[in-house]
This record gives structure tokens, C-alpha cells and sequence, in this order.
């Protein structure tokens, strides 16, 4: 259920070291640990970094049965708690992705989560399709929104190729053990000169590099971590242009950063206050996730 490998599972080099020793151990890896909002900050797997492209990964890592046995049962439910900030986020996305797709044709998104993306993207006039592993997110999906996405995981999705505009991969890299085998499935679904749009965390942003071992993209559920140059590695491997690189922001309510905030956090059982901190929505600009759209490039 748990492999170990020496070498790199992005570019292959056998060139890999250990990185970081880890907390956790492997049969503490449940359902509630790898849900999006999970809290345990800091926790990580024993992880190697590749010498050559940098690419960071949990080392031995879970196998993708193992993680699908996981994914399904996750629950989930102060994530569509933040829907209104998550959904600007996804705003912001959108408006990106039309400069480079004007006509607002199809779009897929892996890991849609309950679809809050696929439905500010078809308020805006696109067709929309996802992918989520989550039973009771493609649920909510559908009782809630009307979206109905398809459950399982991306790595055994059968589809059709060449058959979308756009496909969004946002906070998706990090939670796989082979991101290439993700980039590649998305490379497939996409028409010729279609967009990639990805978000993940970056392990040598100043944020990282100041929260130390609490930077909260070390959790449970994430098994790599791209820098600058691994990403691109990454990206030139499955026939990737890059045609813009940012930072990502997030939106959330005050509510959910005071509940993370172990000396603030009683501030959200007060009864007064209770109902004040989920409608006060923050920008939180920390630049330690890369925002990068990029264009299918055919293979000659």
C-alpha cells in the first residue's frame, strides 16, 4: 500500500536525497486528516528532494488504491461553509482564464470539490464538467447546485480527448504521488492549444521559508511540493507554454482563520461575535502558491 522509490518521480533522476524527517505515521492516514480544510499544520511525511529539478515528495508515499479508499469517504462540511470566499477565488480564476479563452467554451476541473468553481464558471456562460473523489462532495454537488460531476479519481477517469477548452487543476499536484501521470491525463482531455490552469504550493516562498515546519502546506494530504524550477520541469515534460506565472491569493472568512489561530480561536465561541466573523471575508496574499496558466503545445 506504501512505496518507496529512489529516484524522482518527475524528471526520474536516481540524484534524490532526504529532505525533511516526518511526523506522521503511515497508518494515521484517515479520511478526516486529508479533507481541504484539515488543520494539521506541520505535519508531514518523511520526505526526498530530487537534485535536479528540486521536486519535494513523501517518500514512501501512498499508493493510489489506498488514497481512492480515503478520498471517497471524506466529508467535508466548512468547505462549503467558506463557499462565499472560495468562490471568489474562483472568480478571479475565471476572469484570467477568459484573456486567454474569450469564447467561454468547456471546461473540466479536477478535484471539484462540491463545484463551486464549475458553477461560477457556468454563470458566466461556460459548459462545465468535473471530476471529484469525495461521495459526499458530488453529492452536495448535485442535491445543492444541480452539478453533476463524476466521482471517483482522476488517474482512472475514461474520457474522451481533445475535448475541452480549459482544464483546472487547482490545489490538485500536491495531494498526487505522480503529478506527471495527472498532467498528462489533463494533456489528453485538452483540444489542441487548449489552457492549463494550475495552483499549488510553493516550498520556497518566503511564507514557507518563515513558517518553518508550521507552514501550512505541510498536512497530511499533500505528497509534493513544486519550487520554480520543478514546475517547469514539469510543465516542459508534458508539452506545456507557459503563458502567464503568479501568486496566488485566497479568500476567507475571519471565522476560519480565527478557528486556526490557537490564541484567538476561543474568540469564535463567544455568543455575541459567534455570527459577526463569518461574514467579515480577508484577502490573504502570502505568494507561497504558484497561480501558472500555460497552453497545450502539440508534439512534434
Amino acid at each position: 500500500m506504501w512505496t518507496k522509490i529512489n529516484h524522482c518521480p518527475l524528471c526520474h533522476s536516481s540524484k534524490i536525497k532526504p529532505y525533511k524527517k516526518g511526523n506522521l505515521i503511515q497508518r494515521g492516514l484517515t479520511p478526516e486528516k486529508i479533507k481541504i480544510t484539515d488543520a494539521d499544520y506541520g505535519k508531514i511525511w518523511d520526505l526526498s528532494r530530487c537534485q535536479v529539478c528540486g521536486y519535494v515528495f513523501a517518500n514512501p508515499f501512498p499508493g493510489e488504491s489506498l488514497l481512492a479508499s480515503l478520498y471517497i469517504q471524506v466529508e467535508d462540511p466548512e468547505y462549503e461553509a467558506e463557499a462565499e470566499g472560495r468562490r471568489r477565488n474562483f472568480r478571479r480564476l475565471l476572469h484570467q482564464i477568459e484573456k486567454f479563452v474569450p469564447q467561454k467554451g468547456s471546461l473540466f476541473d479536477v478535484g471539484a470539490a462540491t463545484g463551486l468553481l464549475l458553477i461560477e464558471a457556468r454563470q458566466r456562460g461556460w459548459k462545465v464538467a468535473g471530476i471529484e473523489p469525495s461521495r459526499w462532495a458530488v453529492k452536495i454537488a448535485a442535491e445543492k447546485y444541480g452539478l453533476h460531476l463524476h466521482l471517483g479519481s482522476f488517474e482512472d477517469y475514461r474520457h474522451d480527448e481533445n475535448q475541452y477548452d480549459v482544464v483546472t487543476l487547482v490545489d490538485i499536484l500536491e495531494h498526487t504521488p505522480d503529478p506527471k501521470k495527472i498532467m498528462v491525463k489533463a494533456r489528453e482531455l485538452l483540444k489542441p492549444g487548449g489552457i492549463i490552469v494550475i495552483v499549488t504550493p510553493n516550498i520556497e516562498s518566503l511564507a514557507a521559508r518563515l513558517a518553518g515546519c508550521r507552514w501550512w502546506h505541510f498536512r497530511p494530504g499533500h505528497l509534493g511540493y513544486f519550487n520554480r524550477r520543478s514546475l517547469k520541469t514539469l510543465l516542459n515534460l508534458t508539452s506545456f507554454q507557459v503563458l502567464s506565472w503568479k501568486k496566488y491569493s485566497w479568500n476567507f472568512s475571519f471565522n476560519y482563520l480565527l478557528k486556526r489561530l490557537s490564541v484567538l480561536s476561543w474568540l469564535t465561541k463567544v455568543p455575541k461575535l459567534a455570527s459577526l466573523w463569518p461574514r467579515i471575508q480577508i484577502k490573504l496574499a502570502l505568494g507561497d502558491s504558484f497561480e501558472v496558466y500555460a497552453r497545450k503545445q502539440e508534439v512534434i
